[in-house]
């Protein structure tokens, strides 16, 4: 958990770096008016205190030949600990699943899935989810288009 307190400064520095995380600190302290060493400190402290949890490269998914995304709505047998942290274990393996939420309401998880095409997906249900020995439902939802994607917060 976060542990530093944000000036407006700090949330400058946090917009700029969600648009480009890779800006040279050179131009990243020009534009939110501070001198390089200041910056890069700011910076180092927003790392260390963990708002800053890491910097990535976002790939286009269709680029990459995975254009299917799913929405899928698990609900397991029983919600104990153990059913819980085994399902868990379970999904952490697989490179399709994106996201993975333990939700409140019908269903017990939602997953959000990318696959190159629907038998990629069957796969991924008939030989992994369904072998989850908790699962007792899978519920799909196929994305047509997607409208918003962001990965930046409102800061």
């Amino acid at each position: 958990m976060p542990n530093h307190r944000l000036d407006s400064t700090d949330r400058k520095i946090l917009r700029i770096l969600q648009e480009d995380a890779a800006i040279p600190n050179l131009k990243l302290a020009r534009r939110v008016g501070l001198s390089p060493s200041p910056c890069l400190r700011r910076v180092q402290q927003l790392e260390q205190g963990g708002t800053i949890r890491r910097r990535v490269t976002l790939l286009d998914p269709g680029a990459m030949g995975l254009g299917v995304s799913v929405f899928v709505q698990i609900t397991l047998e029983k919600q104990s600990d153990r059913a819980l942290k085994s399902f868990e274990r379970a999904l952490l393996e697989r490179p399709e699943v994106m996201e993975c939420y333990l939700m409140t309401g019908d269903a017990d998880y939602l997953l959000r899935v990318v696959v190159p095409d629907i038998p990629s997906y069957e796969r991924f249900v008939l030989e992994h989810l369904t072998h989850i020995s908790s699962v007792a439902r899978v519920r799909s939802s196929f994305a047509l288009k997607q409208v918003k994607y962001t990965t930046s917060l409102p800061v």
